[in-house]
């Protein structure tokens, strides 16, 4: 990965949702090669239970600025310390269909064991750049959104995990800046609006 392509760029802000959340997209370096770090949300959260994400969250009044949002949530949902952290830039932010605007902040983290906190997270998964940027392992899909229309779904299957929704979507750009990877340019298919999606 070369993370100075982040860092060289000026990010595209959002304005206009009700609320405010930054993310920490994790990147650990290992003789195997650069892995990214994502929680799976504890089942009994309100937004998005079950899901892969990026630690982060909500900005507290507190939060002096959205990157000491992403650092606070960062700290309580996997331990990780402000002072362990390398942020090199940040991407795109995002609206999400909670009605936030999310800003997602890319960091290099030491390659160290974390604890998730139980009443966010349910696991932490380290999964391996390659096995993300292994077009074996991504798919894409049509289908209409009640606010937003029609939209691309993206998929990323590596290690037992599936990455889907507004973290695929912070994937998708921090792949296509930092490696080889590019986004198919068609969908593997269309469906329904109330396709299953996963759980």
């Amino acid at each position: 990965m070369d993370l100075t392509r982040v860092t060289d760029r000026d990010a595209v802000s959002v304005s206009g949702e009700e609320r405010e959340a930054a993310v920490l997209a994790p990147v650990i370096t290992r003789e195997s090669g650069e892995h990214v770090l994502f929680t799976k949300r504890a089942d009994h959260l309100s937004d998005h239970p079950g899901q892969m994400s990026f630690p982060g969250g909500g900005r507290e009044p507190a939060d002096a600025e959205l990157l000491a949002t992403a650092l606070r949530e960062a700290n309580e949902e996997i331990g990780l310390d402000a002072e362990e952290v390398e942020v090199v830039g940040r991407l795109d932010d995002i609206r999400t269909i909670t009605n936030y605007q999310v800003r997602p902040f890319v960091a290099r983290i030491p390659d160290r064991e974390y604890h998730p906190d139980d009443e966010e997270v349910a696991e932490i998964a380290v999964l391996p750049v390659a096995g993300l940027t292994d077009s074996a392992n991504y798919e894409s899909e049509l289908r209409d959104h009640p606010h937003y229309g029609e939209i691309r779904l993206h998929f990323f299957h590596v290690g037992g995990f599936t990455v889907w929704g507004a973290t695929a979507n912070m994937l998708v750009q921090l792949l296509e800046l930092t490696t080889d990877w590019t986004l198919p340019p068609d969908p593997d298919r269309t469906v329904d609006a109330d396709a299953d999606l996963p759980g």
